[in-house]
């Protein structure tokens, strides 16, 4: 089932996610873990955080490398980075912030840890992308917006159009065929 996905300046963004429990995980979870991967597929984005469907806990859907047909699905439980190094940048754009993109400086190398719907612990170490969605939904879950790492004046432009729009009340249109969005 499909989600709508809040939308900036929906003050449920700012939230800070709960960690989820062990005893939580069950079939309502497990459901709203498959509904949160099949929303991010059809925006279309690779990551996409239970924060941004208005649900406080920690869980996040990841897939930085999916095709048509194939896909690489990941599921992750109270997802948090261990170690970070270095710097890149790289465009980002966000499900919850419509019609937008801007280069935003993050660690270019970061491990991270998480749990599994089987309760499995998991690690990655992730670089460019990769390292880039991690941090970018970990972001959501602590109610940080990739607009909060870019410059105050892009920032400010940014949030005079979408007031406007509101004002206007016009609906956001979705990503452009071929662009992917975190």
């Amino acid at each position: 089932m499909l989600l709508e996905v809040l939308q900036f300046p929906d003050a449920r963004l700012r939230e800070k996610a709960r960690p989820i429990r062990q005893e939580e995980v069950d079939d309502e979870l497990r459901e709203l873990a498959a509904n949160l991967a099949e929303t991010m597929y059809d925006d279309p984005g690779i990551g996409l955080a239970s924060i941004q469907v208005g649900v406080a806990k920690r869980l996040i859907v990841m897939d930085v490398d999916w095709t048509e047909g194939e896909r690489n699905l990941r599921v992750l439980l109270n997802p948090e980075i261990v170690h970070s190094e270095g710097q890149q940048v790289l465009e980002e754009g966000c499900l919850s912030v419509p019609e937008f993109t801007a280069e935003v400086q993050r660690a270019a190398r970061v491990v991270a840890r998480a749990r599994s719907l089987d309760w499995e612990e998991l690690e990655f170490d992730a670089t460019g992308l990769e390292a880039a969605c991690f941090q970018h939904e970990i972001d959501h879950l602590d109610g940080i917006l990739f607009l909060d790492r870019i410059s105050r004046l892009k920032r400010n432009l940014y949030v005079q159009r979408r007031k406007k729009q509101i004002r206007r009340g016009e609906e956001p249109s979705k990503a452009d065929a071929g662009s992917v969005r975190i």
